[in-house]
């Protein structure tokens, strides 16, 4: 089961993106295991204060909660069916919620269906027949009641042609109907288990269409979630390529200072004092080994070109 709370967490960072949680913790010591998830709604892109700030109306309102409800639901019964192997599907929410299902989504529907309407004559039949065969057998005890004994044998009564005749003809339909009897035993059998299959149709239907709901709503959710990973990528390139142009202004406004020290190192009077400036700028980490011993190197080779022109001048 921990498995299953665990993708709950997964799915309602994705329905949630802006909903940071910070702890998510399980309780099976009640009577109902259940999870309680603490977590911070986030707003983005503020104009006033600080750009990221606590959003709790913005990310939850009334409607927000109740369509968040609705897909967790339909999320939390695919992820249990996929971890145990199951096909259960959700208990109606609200009164009038159920699943219907088109005649034309059934399985061999119509194939019932004409089974349904030949067992339904079977059966208009058969009560016809037990109607009339309450009716006969009503003369037929009359029949008997007025029966006359013979006389001269003890225990014998007198049949007339016609009674004969009545008598044979509700044996006949005795007979009929128990041979309708068995096969309206067999129509019953048949029935409930075409009964039992529509309820199995209905429910194995009724579990298909919440998974092709969790999975129709997990793509609808990455779909979006990519349509806004490609305006995060549009933004982030914007800011790139005003970073890069920012960069590159920096870079010439240093390139610039690096000229300007190396242009005074080439003044007697100030070549000292600039390579000073230098050799601070390099101890702070403010120009880089390169940038300081090409300085350096301009500033030896004019030292030394100074105290040679220096030299052969007091010669």
């Amino acid at each position: 089961m921990s498995n299953v709370y665990k993708k709950q967490v997964e799915d309602l960072e994705i329905q949630l993106p802006n909903f940071k949680i910070a702890s998510a913790i399980i309780h099976y010591d009640e009577t109902s295991p259940h999870m309680h998830i603490v977590g911070v709604p986030i707003k983005y892109k503020n104009k006033n204060g600080m750009s990221k700030q606590v959003g709790k109306s913005n990310v939850f309102t009334k409607d927000s909660l109740s369509h968040l409800q609705d897909k967790m639901r339909i999320l939390c019964i695919e992820s249990f069916n996929k971890e145990y192997s199951l096909n259960n599907g959700l208990k109606d929410k609200l009164k009038g919620r159920n699943i219907d299902i088109l005649s034309k989504d059934m399985v061999n529907y119509q194939l019932m269906k004409d089974e349904l309407d030949n067992n339904r004559i079977k059966l208009d039949n058969a009560n016809k027949k037990s109607l009339k065969l309450d009716n006969n057998s009503i003369d037929i005890e009359k029949i008997v009641n007025n029966l006359k004994s013979i006389p001269v044998i003890k225990g014998n009564y007198i049949l007339n042609k016609n009674d004969k005749e009545k008598i044979l003809s509700y044996i006949n339909a005795v007979n009929e109907t128990n041979k309708e009897y068995k096969n309206i035993q067999t129509l019953s059998i048949t029935l409930n288990n075409i009964d039992e299959e529509l309820k199995n149709n209905k429910e194995k239907i009724k579990t298909l269409s919440e998974n092709n709901s969790a999975l129709e709503l997990r793509v609808s959710t990455l779909n979006k979630s990519i349509k806004e990973k490609d305006e995060n990528i549009k933004d982030l390139e914007k800011e790139n390529i005003s970073l890069a142009n920012k960069l590159e202004y920096w870079k010439n406004k240093f390139m610039s200072i690096v000229r300007f020290i190396r242009n005074k190192l080439f003044s007697k009077k100030e070549q000292d004092k600039y390579y000073d400036v230098s050799l601070d700028l390099y101890n702070h980490s403010i120009i880089d080994n390169e940038t300081f011993y090409k300085l350096k190197d301009d500033y030896d080779y004019l030292k030394v070109r100074n105290f040679r022109k220096k030299d052969d001048l007091e010669r």
